[in-house]
């Protein structure tokens, strides 16, 4: 795109527009206008893409102003691709929904050489060919978007969303600099193309942009792939600047020439393609991708990257293999989810050594006791690791751990930390057991442990680490979705009496909240609204709320299902209830302990006089749809679909929701780090099990 020649001569004319700024010359304005334009997309090119920028920050800054004012003076001179209108005014908080031009399918994931070579060998099979030309290139850790530029301007951007439709973010992916507002395809013959990319932060930027959110007292962003996720559906564009997002464009998935015009070589090749763009001002790949032939050569190749993967600026999770050639591409077509000339070789989980420097037990909801370790903050993937849940007594003595040792730390599924193992090797001999308490850590009654249980609980229902954890249940968006008052709102107002149970949500006093510092007119307005509309919610999310234990969504729905008003069940017997669909003898006593407790009773009463709802409202009609009389169980972390919208999804077509597997069971919905579920439906026959992405193709179906 600017060739040495070019450079030169827009260095020259950027020095002459600075004289013409100091002297506040305009001069031929047209011609000023395009030189200002010229001289700023060649800085932002050389800044946000080579990383080599040819002008100061205030000589940039300097020419940005003056081209901007001279634009406010002469606003129908402004053209659509100006740096200036990378800024908008606003957005709505919902973001419309639109079509991809190609749908974009998720790669095939590998784990080890083994599985790139058998891939590799069904695309000889396929193809005939006895080696095949491949592109290699980092998988990058961020979120997935789609750009179409159309007579050289960007036109539209958009959210991944469910691989057939996203979300139009057009305004916010104009903040992003490495994303220009037009680029000379037609050069090309190209009028339309559609690209796919990754936006992403950078190790160094999320780094700074943590660290001051640390002095604002903010909390910290998790990592920089949700940071990136996040930051891309915020509704002030100007925020979305201030985030330092970048975009790798990494894919062609669709276009049209203009008529008459042959396709240019540059793009009958992935690797030319990645070229290509990156000549014409979008970042690629280029420079990290590698051209092989022979799978032997591609597995050496990533093998050797995932040792040299923290040297790079920001996070990847693996490298991405795909048949060079298009026409070979075209051959070997796809699947229903995934295409058959690409595959994902993923990366090992992240681990890292740290010192285990004091544990401590933290009391839940239900009263289990779970230990967590502190450990000296470390850095894993991207996410800075300090807490590690040790889970119960049993792994703790399994794992030998101790105060002092130095500890094995992994993030599972790049995700959960998770204490992979001591090493007793490196123990000076001042280490400690961990001494498993014998009374609660908070009201300080014994612990007891269940018989055929590992997990010691504390059994005072007015322990006030439960309550609180009850009512933080309680208020959660799967429960009664009750908005602003989260996690850290129920902690703060408990300590300052000023909410003790449930029922004491729907007599906060809203003169007192008034007197605490950022509880603002809109805040406590927002707050009232969300108490409000919780007293509406269906039947089911009370339940859920309610916090039983082994109740979960889908079995809070069976029982709400089950009655017309929630308190028929302290006359139910437990006969009747394990005629329930998928209700097993252990969540019957769960159920039946809770309602014939009797504080529990006068708590739903009071709850009901103070406006909630505990009448089932739902329509007992059967849903008709594509999945009518089909069962359905989701495991493990969805990437695309929120769990509960997963399964509203199921319902709305006609299907019903399980709370195990068995052979009543058609379908099992995996995710990320699916566990127990997945090994268990792999021993029954009668039990599909689908990747999320064939869950969702068999919704459209």
């Amino acid at each position: 795109m600017y060739t040495k020649d070019i450079a030169l001569e827009l260095s020259a004319l950027a020095k002459s527009l600075l004289v013409q700024v100091a002297a506040q010359d305009t001069g031929e304005l047209d011609v000023t206008l395009e030189g200002l334009r010229r001289v700023i997309r060649y800085n932002d090119y050389r800044y946000y893409i080579q990383s080599d920028p040819v002008l100061s920050d205030y000589e940039y800054d300097q020419l940005y102003a003056w081209l901007r004012k001279l634009e406010s003076e002469h606003p129908d001179k402004i053209s659509p691709d100006s740096p200036t209108q990378r800024v908008a005014q606003g957005l709505t908080a919902s973001f419309p929904t639109v079509q991809h031009l190609v749908p974009m399918l998720s790669l095939e994931n590998s784990y080890n050489a083994d599985d790139l070579l058998d891939w590799d060998r069904k695309a000889r099979e396929a193809s005939g060919l006895e080696a095949i030309e491949y592109c290699v290139e980092p998988k990058f850790d961020g979120a997935s978007i789609s750009l179409i530029y159309e007579n050289d301007l960007l036109v539209r951007g958009a959210t991944r969303g469910d691989g057939v439709a996203g979300d139009d973010i057009t305004v916010n992916i104009k903040q992003i600099r490495s994303v220009p507002l037009s680029a000379p395809f037609s050069q090309y013959g190209i009028h339309t193309i559609e690209v796919r990319g990754e936006a992403m932060i950078n190790k160094e930027t999320f780094k700074a942009f943590n660290e001051q959110r640390i002095a604002e007292g903010l909390p910290l962003l998790a990592n920089p792939r949700n940071a990136a996720s996040g930051s891309l559906r915020m509704v002030d564009p100007r925020e979305v600047a201030k985030r330092g997002l970048e975009v790798f464009l990494y894919h062609m998935s669709y276009h049209t020439m203009e008529p008459g015009l042959p396709e240019p070589v540059e793009i009958q090749t992935h690797s030319n393609t990645l070229d290509l763009l990156n000549q014409l001002g979008l970042r690629s790949p280029a420079k990290e991708k590698r051209v092989l032939t022979g799978i032997q050569a591609v597995i050496d190749y990533v093998l050797a990257f995932e040792q040299d993967r923290d040297k790079l600026p920001y996070e990847i999770d693996g490298m991405v293999v795909k048949v060079n050639d298009y026409a070979l591409q075209d051959r070997l077509g796809m699947t229903t989810h995934h295409p058959r000339w690409a595959i994902a070789y993923k990366f090992k989980a992240r681990q890292a050594t740290s010192r285990l420097l004091h544990v401590e037990f933290q009391v839940g909801r239900t009263g289990a006791v779970t230990p967590v370790a502190k450990i000296d903050p470390v850095a894993i993937g991207g996410v800075t690791v300090a807490s590690i849940s040790l889970h119960n007594e049993d792994m703790i003595r399994e794992k030998d751990v101790k105060i002092g040792d130095m500890v094995l730390v992994e993030r599972a599924g790049d995700v959960i930390p998770y204490l992979v193992a001591s090493l007793p090797d490196l123990r000076t001999g001042n280490e400690k057991d961990i001494v498993f308490p014998t009374h609660c850590p908070v009201c300080h009654d014994p612990l007891f442990k269940p018989e055929g249980e590992s997990v010691w609980r504390c059994i005072n229902i007015n322990c006030e680490a439960q309550v609180v954890e009850r009512i933080i249940h309680f208020v959660s968006k799967d429960a009664m979705d009750i908005r602003s008052l989260g996690d850290s709102n129920v902690r703060k107002f408990f300590s300052l009496h000023l909410l003790k149970d449930i029922p004491g949500i729907y007599e906060l006093d809203f003169s007192q909240l008034a007197t605490l510092e950022g509880f603002g007119k809109k805040s406590l307005t927002n707050l009232k609204a969300a108490i409000e509309t919780s007293k509406t919610q269906p039947l089911h999310r009370l339940i859920y709320g309610l916090g039983i234990r082994y109740v979960g969504e889908t079995t809070a729905k069976t029982l709400a299902n089950s009655v017309s008003h929630l308190l028929d069940l302290k006359g139910r017997t437990e006969a009747e209830l394990l005629t329930l669909e998928d209700i097993g003898p252990k969540v019957v006593g769960s159920i039946l302990q809770f309602f014939q407790n009797e504080d529990n009773v006068q708590m739903l009463e009071k709850l009901e006089r103070q406006g909630v709802s505990l009448v089932n409202t739902k329509s007992a009609a059967p849903v008709e749809g594509n999945l009518n009389g089909q069962t359905f169980l989701f495991t493990g972390t969805l990437a695309k679909l929120k769990r509960a919208d997963a399964e509203a999804m199921v319902e709305a077509e006609g299907g019903k929701l399980l709370g195990n597997v068995s052979s009543k069971l058609n379908y099992l919905v995996v995710g990320e780090d699916a566990g127990s579920k997945l090994e268990k439906a792999k021993k029954i026959n009668t039990v599909r099990i689908l990747t999320e992405d064939e869950f969702i193709l068999l919704l459209h179906k």
